[in-house]
C-alpha cells in the first residue's frame, strides 16, 4: 500500500525529530511492504522567513489532500518579537482549525527502563504508569477574543455545548478501550465556562455507566499528579489546562521528550506531533530526543492509517532500545549508552 504523508519540519530541532521519525516509518514500510509518500511543507518560523506568513495557504492544500501529517516543532526566539498574529505559534493555531482538529491526544508512560528517569521517588512512581490525556484542542481561551485596550490586555475563554460535548465522547470512548476510568479536569469553583463544561461532561456520563467518571479541579489535579500518577487512566481537560497539564506529566516519564501527540477530527488526516517544543538551544547539536516525535509517527500509523501491527512493531522498538541502555543526554543515567538524535533513530529503525 502507498499512503501520502504531509510533513511539516518546522523550527529548530524540528527537522531533526522529524527526520527520524521518517526514518523509522520507512524501516516500519520495508517490513510491511508499505510506501510513504512524503510531502515537505512549510510552516512556523520558516515559513515566516520564506513567505512571510506562518501558515501559507499552500500548506492547507497539502495537508488537505494527505492521509496524515506529522509535525516537528514549531517557534523561537528569533520570532518572538513579532505581532500575535504573524508569530510562528500562530501557524498551528492555524493548521488545527483548517483540518478541524478537536481531539489532541497525549499519552503519558513511564517506562520500566526509564523508572531512574522519573523524579518522583519509587515507592510514587510505582515503576511505571500510563496515562492518556485528551486534550480540547480548538476552542477556549486560545481561540477567544483577544486584545489591548490602554493599559490593559485581555483574553476570552469561550466553550459551546457542541465543543465539550465532541471532546467528550472521544474521552469517553477512549476510556472504554482502556481502564474505564475519566477524570474530567476544570476549574468549576471559579470560571463560568468551566461550569458548563462540568454540566456537560457529567451528563455525557450518563451515557457511559461502564466508565467510572469523576471531576477534579485544576489545581488538585496538578497536585495529584505528583502524589500519585497511578490513580489516572484518562484525563479530559480543556485546551489551556490540557497545554500545562501535560507539560508536567511529561517530566514524570523522565523527559518531555518522551511525549508523542495526536490531534483528530470526525475525518482525516490528523496531525501527529511531540509534544515538546522547538527547543532553539539544542538545535543542530544531534541532542534532542527524537522517541516522541517517532511515537507520534506510530501514533500515524494506527489512528489514520489502521496500521496496528506497524505501530505496535514501532512502539516495541522504542521499548527494546530502551531496554539496551541507549539514551539521549535528556535521559542519561550511569551505565547507559549516551547517542545523540540520530544514533537513536537509527537505533530504533534497526529494532523494527
Amino acid at each position: 500500500m502507498s499512503y501520502n504523508i504531509a510533513v511539516i519540519k518546522g523550527d529548530g530541532i524540528g527537522p531533526e525529530v522529524a527526520g527520524q521519525a521518517l526514518r523509522v516509518l520507512d524501516a516500519a514500510g520495508a517490513k510491511y511492504g508499505h510506501t510513504f509518500c512524503y510531502t515537505e511543507v512549510l510552516m512556523g518560523g520558516c515559513a515566516i522567513d520564506q513567505t512571510g506568513a506562518p501558515l501559507p495557504d499552500e500548506t492547507v492544500r497539502v495537508c488537505k489532500a494527505s492521509d496524515a501529517v506529522l509535525l516537528g516543532a514549531v517557534g523561537g526566539p528569533k520570532w518572538d518579537s513579532l505581532p500575535g498574529g504573524s508569530r510562528p505559534e500562530k501557524g498551528l493555531l492555524g493548521i488545527r482549525a483548517a483540518l478541524g482538529l478537536y481531539a489532541n491526544l497525549r499519552p503519558a508512560v513511564l517506562h520500566g527502563a526509564l523508572a531512574d528517569a522519573c523524579p518522583l521517588k519509587p515507592e510514587i512512581s510505582g515503576g511505571g504508569f500510563d496515562m492518556l490525556f485528551v486534550r480540547e484542542l480548538s476552542g477556549g481561551i486560545y481561540f477567544g477574543e483577544r486584545g489591548r485596550a490602554n493599559d490593559s490586555a485581555f483574553d476570552t475563554e469561550i466553550y459551546s455545548v457542541r465543543e465539550i460535548e465532541r471532546v467528550g465522547r472521544a474521552a469517553f470512548e477512549l476510556a472504554l478501550k482502556r481502564r474505564k476510568r475519566l477524570c474530567s479536569v476544570d476549574k468549576a469553583n471559579v470560571l463560568e465556562s468551566s461550569r458548563l463544561w462540568r454540566e456537560v461532561m457529567r451528563g455525557l456520563s450518563q451515557h457511559y455507566p461502564d466508565v467510572e467518571y469523576r471531576d477534579m479541579l485544576v489545581d488538585n489535579a496538578a497536585m495529584q499528579l505528583i502524589r500519585d500518577p497511578r490513580q489516572f487512566d484518562v484525563i479530559v481537560t480543556s485546551n489551556m489546562f490540557g497545554d500545562i497539564l501535560t507539560d508536567e506529566a511529561g517530566m514524570l516519564t523522565g523527559s518531555i521528550g518522551m511525549l508523542p501527540s495526536a490531534s483528530l477530527g470526525d475525518g482525516k488526516p490528523g496531525l501527529y506531533e511531540p509534544v515538546h517544543g522547538s527547543a532553539p538551544d539544542i538545535a543542530g547539536l544531534d541532542r534532542a530526543n527524537p522517541i516522541a516525535s517517532i511515537l507520534s509517527a506510530a501514533m500515524l500509523l494506527r489512528l489514520s492509517l489502521g496500521l496496528e501491527p506497524e505501530a505496535a512493531a514501532v512502539e516495541n522498538a522504542v521499548l527494546k532500545t530502551l531496554a539496551d541502555g541507549f539514551r539521549t543526554p535528556d535521559l542519561h543515567s550511569p551505565g547507559c549508552t549516551p547517542v545523540g538524535t540520530s544514533q537513536m533513530g537509527a537505533e530504533i529503525a534497526a529494532r523494527v
